[in-house]
């Protein structure tokens, strides 16, 4: 990635001597470089609830069953391309119904749940999986902290790649301004917080395509780098 040069901070060594020539003198330069990579996500991480309350603790649990039992018949042609699938969290609580007259006994009802998860490294399947957990009235959200790409580790060594070919650009260019040239690094920082950053559209087109268009996304590096100047 080519940027326009920025500002640096040029450190330039002492002089051995007060008569000592100016191409005697041992230099250094301290600069910023800056890379990117655009990319779309590929896949998504989603997870669907099944809730249900009754008065019976059973008839809750019954209600949450059935609905999972719905889930699994639909997605059984999917099934082999849902990875780390788990619908082991589950939960039953009694919560207690408000009342207005106090001299009423309050009413306990039931509230049971169950939670299945798992990944998806086919976008193409996303509204087919959300269609059918509508169908059965699942609940769920999906936000674009779901969707990620396969290789999003090898995305960001590309960007601090990029960013170490900018600071290497940037201090060649000081260097020619100085009739120098940059020779080797005398130190390097690097910053560690290689977070993409969302550029996420999801867009409602109709009832059977909910997802029409996943945004591009960045991921950014930078470095702080010193080289000498010979």
């Amino acid at each position: 990635m080519k940027n326009t040069p920025r500002a640096v901070a040029l450190t330039v060594g002492v002089l051995a001597g007060a008569m000592a020539p100016l191409a005697a003198t041992a230099g250094e330069v301290t600069l910023n470089g800056e890379g990117s990579v655009r990319y779309t996500p590929d896949s998504a991480r989603l997870q669907f609830t099944a809730n249900a309350e009754h008065a019976l603790s059973e008839k809750a649990t019954q209600q949450v069953a059935d609905a999972m039992r719905d889930w699994r018949t639909a997605i059984e042609p999917y099934r082999d391309q849902l990875d780390d699938y788990t619908d082991a969290n589950i939960s039953l609580y009694t919560r207690q119904l408000p009342v207005r007259d106090n001299s009423k006994e309050r009413e306990a009802r039931a509230v049971a749940s169950q939670t299945v998860s798992f990944t998806i490294d086919d976008l193409e399947l996303l509204n087919p999986l959300i269609d059918h957990a509508q169908d059965i009235g699942l609940q769920y959200h999906l936000g674009s902290h779901q969707f990620f790409h396969s290789e999003e580790a090898e995305l960001e060594k590309q960007a601090l790649a990029n960013a170490i070919e900018d600071a290497k650009d940037r201090c060649q260019f000081v260097a020619s301004q100085l009739n120098k040239t940059c020779g080797e690094v005398v130190s390097i920082n690097i910053n560690s917080g290689h977070q993409p950053i969302t550029m996420m559209r999801a867009e409602v087109k109709s009832a059977s395509d909910t997802i029409s268009s996943i945004g591009p996304r960045e991921v950014s590096a930078s470095v702080n780098a010193t080289f000498s100047l010979d």
